[in-house]
């Protein structure tokens, strides 16, 4: 893989062009091959890039500025469209470099399959690599249709080939099969329904932990991010999800990457989901990154 470090796209507000020097590396994994009910999800990383223009670069929240982090955007990695396998393998390759130069890599999807391929590259660094899930779906299913390769099996995907399901921490869940509830129940830390008050529980288990911090954006309310393919009512507020962000940061967590996937912003005209996942993007740049 080869970087273009006088890549001048639709860049993230304040990336920088040095690649060399950045502490973060932004990537676009634009795949909606699997996806089970609308599709669009692959024009994501592109708008929430777009609309990121929008956002001041100060966080009141953590009194910090987007100048005081170094990230690089490396715009949206080119995959083999309709072929789950082969972009999934294309996304491991990608994020492999990022991690082999100390970098952190925040990832914009894309559906959630997306999410197995920085998972496994991370996992080959850290063995014991945590996973934090912020979702309205358990994605525990085996497959999909007959489909393992689903956006609705992937953190099941991972488990099964790498990932040890007590280190998988699952916030939010209001939807999925008996099944997938029961499974998770059994093998997960599993808390369905809500997000901020389980996870400042569990924050003083992860921490000295490697943890990866996956959002999907199904986690909120429709009312607060109707742009994505399978909305799931019931969900928790944007000041909710910020406010999760903070505690992780707040509590010292080694986050060592970040995605945030499943913005479709072809279904939300009112542009609401892109910018609550680019002001996200903010929040994770100031807070998370060390």
């Amino acid at each position: 893989m080869k970087f273009d470090p006088a890549y001048t796209g639709n860049e993230f507000i304040g990336a920088t062009q040095d690649y060399e020097g950045a502490q973060v590396v932004i990537y676009g994994m634009p795949m909606d091959w699997t996806v089970s009910f609308r599709s669009g999800t692959r024009l994501g990383p592109a708008r929430v890039r777009e609309v990121s223009i929008g956002l001041e670069e100060y966080s009141p929240y953590l009194d910090k500025h987007l100048e005081d982090v170094k990230y690089f955007d490396a715009g949206d990695i080119p995959l083999a469209f309709g072929n789950p396998g082969r972009s999934l393998e294309q996304i491991e390759e990608f994020v492999d470099k990022i991690v082999a130069d100390g970098k952190f890599p925040l990832g914009i999807g894309g559906e959630h399959l997306v999410t197995y391929s920085p998972l496994k590259a991370l996992h080959k660094k850290y063995p014991d690599l945590v996973v934090v899930q912020l979702d309205a779906h358990a994605d525990l299913r085996e497959q999909y249709e007959g489909e393992p390769l689903s956006h609705s099996a992937v953190i099941r995907l991972a488990a099964r080939d790498f990932l040890n399901p007590k280190n998988i921490y699952q916030f939010g869940i209001r939807s999925g099969t008996r099944e997938e509830f029961k499974w998770g129940r059994e093998n997960t830390n599993f808390y369905p329904f809500k997000v901020l008050e389980p996870l400042k529980k569990v924050l003083p288990e992860l921490q000295g932990r490697p943890v990866y911090v996956t959002v999907d954006i199904d986690v909120l309310d429709p009312a607060f991010a109707p742009g994505t393919g399978t909305a799931e009512p019931g969900g928790i507020t944007s000041a909710e999800l910020f406010e999760s962000i903070h505690a992780i940061a707040g509590a010292g967590i080694n986050v060592v990457g970040f995605d945030v996937v499943e913005v479709a912003p072809g279904i939300d005209p009112s542009e609401l989901s892109q910018i609550v996942a680019s002001k996200l993007i903010r929040e994770v740049l100031l807070g998370l990154v060390k």
